[in-house]
């Protein structure tokens, strides 16, 4: 941080200029094309974003997932690259930098640089400081039906203008950041998809070559007391519901020790969740391994078939996993003890080091985001220069 220190020194000891957003950029609202008219959507050469084009592809954009043709764009103007695109109605706090002309729907305002701030604000700077937007815009929304910015404020919102090598050296830190997250996230896949292949490998078994027994057969099937929030009396004991996360705490317990909790009903239906500690199991089913069959084994099986857990849910409304079901449809195999705690050894590693948020790659990885806001935090913070 020294040399960004030596910066501002130099550059801006007594604070860095800021203006209205409206002073610094053209704001124009998206739009989406008629989708009545075939034209529009035919053959389509213009990038038209969207929300999902954030969660696919991140912050900075260079094509969209769907097309406009030139017919569909009003007066035949684009938002201009290098424009932010941020987003005031909907989903509140998330922007993107467009690195392409091209249109987005209306979900978003789009920030454009007016030419007398062109030579005077990156667009990398721009965009990392969005992310103070971000914030701004998801406590200054109106009240209603329909989440939407105070469209007023953010014209009035003060941004500021740190002189060029200030902002140049803001962007090589940062960009830095974001560049040994994306390593580490591309590795974090790389290895979820060994840890896959492993699974896979070491979990098929030769039907000739092992018992094989039904769920019902391989553990003991038990269903959880379902409780509300309001019935729950504060404790330290996780109540599951479904999925890893507890849905709150309770004071006493239904089941000690290991044990698999398939969910019941709704949307996580189906998954399966390891526990080695006292828990409340709720609106699931909480399974105790037979003799014979190591519990991780089975977790790790039953991993392996989550497709098949999931596809059988069934009902109207609230769809539910039946326990008859359950206990009759998934095969288990069963090789000898000493067999499937060699395989444990292997996948339990696996698993740890790609999906264990307290070690591995997703804790270095959560390490290294709050490292990122930190530093990002401190880097956009200016002393406004008194006028």
């Amino acid at each position: 941080m020294s040399r960004i220190d030596d910066l501002i020194v130099e550059y801006c000891p007594d604070g860095v200029e800021f203006h209205s957003i409206s002073e610094i950029f053209d704001l124009k609202n998206g739009y989406t094309p008629s989708k009545s008219k075939l034209e529009y959507w035919t053959n389509g050469t213009v990038p038209w974003f969207r929300m999902e084009d954030i969660r696919a592809n991140g912050h900075i954009l260079f094509d969209s997932i769907q097309h406009v043709s030139q017919l569909g764009v009003k007066g035949g103007r684009l938002f201009p690259k290098d424009s932010v695109m941020i987003a005031t109605s909907a989903t509140i706090g998330e922007h993107a930098l467009l690195k392409v002309d091209a249109l987005t729907n209306q979900r978003f305002t789009v920030l454009s640089r007016k030419t007398q701030y062109v030579n005077r604000l990156l667009p990398e700077f721009v965009n990392y400081y969005c992310y103070v937007l971000d914030e701004w815009c998801k406590t200054n929304v109106h009240a209603g039906g329909f989440a939407s910015v105070d469209m007023e404020g953010f014209k009035r919102y003060r941004f500021p203008i740190p002189p060029l090598p200030v902002q140049e050296e803001i962007v090589r830190i940062l960009d830095s950041f974001s560049s040994l997250e994306a390593e580490l996230e591309a590795e974090l896949e790389a290895r979820r998809k060994q840890y896959a292949y492993y699974r896979n490998e070491l979990l098929t078994f030769d039907r000739e070559r092992v018992q094989w027994l039904k769920l019902g057969e391989a553990a003991f099937i038990n269903k959880g007391t379902y409780i509300t929030k309001k019935q729950v009396i504060p404790g330290n004991i996780p109540v599951i519901l479904g999925g890893v996360e507890p849905a709150y705490w309770h004071s006493e317990s239904n089941h000690d020790g290991e044990g698999i909790v398939i969910s019941r009903s709704g949307a996580n239906a189906g998954f399966a969740s390891y526990w080695n500690e006292p828990i409340f199991v709720s609106d699931g089913f909480v399974l105790d391994a037979t003799p014979g069959i190591d519990m991780r084994f089975l977790f790790h099986v039953l991993k392996k078939q989550q497709a098949k857990l999931h596809s059988m849910k069934r009902g109207s409304g609230v769809p539910h996993i039946n326990s008859k079901m359950l206990a009759n449809n998934v095969a288990i195999p069963v090789p000898p003890l000493e067999e499937q705690q060699h395989v444990v050894s292997i996948l339990d590693r696996l698993d740890k080091f790609t999906n264990d948020l307290s070690s591995g790659l997703p804790a270095e990885i959560e390490a290294r985001r709050k490292q990122y806001e930190y530093y990002r935090d401190r880097l956009l913070s200016f002393d406004e220069l008194a006028v």
